[in-house]
């Protein structure tokens, strides 16, 4: 069953419906934020932080934000036309975005935007 934007499960973040603060598409109020998480073989492209905290309605927004303020980080993420590269994989909370709406994905406060670049190797 695919998990309809605006409902919340425990233990996998509050939907944008769910009362707690959202300001429709234009963005969040001030103090509700997302956080990223940056594995460690992307973080000397943040900068060597672990997490970085935005104010984010959506997966699209939130990468265009990294973009702006890591350009790095968002290249290593996704290719020149905005899509997120083969190789990479974005999970809110504990969901594939693929699984959810894509880069439509909707984000409420608190929720964790995870980047998981694949791992390779002999």
């Amino acid at each position: 069953m695919s998990r309809s934007r605006g409902l919340s499960r425990p233990g996998v973040g509050r939907g944008a419906a769910d009362g707690d603060g959202w300001k429709g598409r234009q963005g969040f109020e001030a103090g509700m934020r997302i956080t990223v998480f940056v594995p460690p073989p992307l973080r000397a492209c943040s900068g060597g932080a672990s997490e970085l905290s935005l104010a984010a309605p959506t997966v699209r927004a939130a990468l265009e934000q990294i973009e702006r303020s890591h350009p790095d980080l968002y290249r290593s993420v996704c290719d020149e036309t905005g899509r997120v590269r083969r190789h990479v994989a974005l999970f809110v909370n504990r969901l594939h975005v693929r699984d959810r709406d894509g880069l439509e994905t909707a984000l409420a406060p608190g929720d964790v935007l995870t980047i998981l670049p694949a791992v390779s190797g002999g």
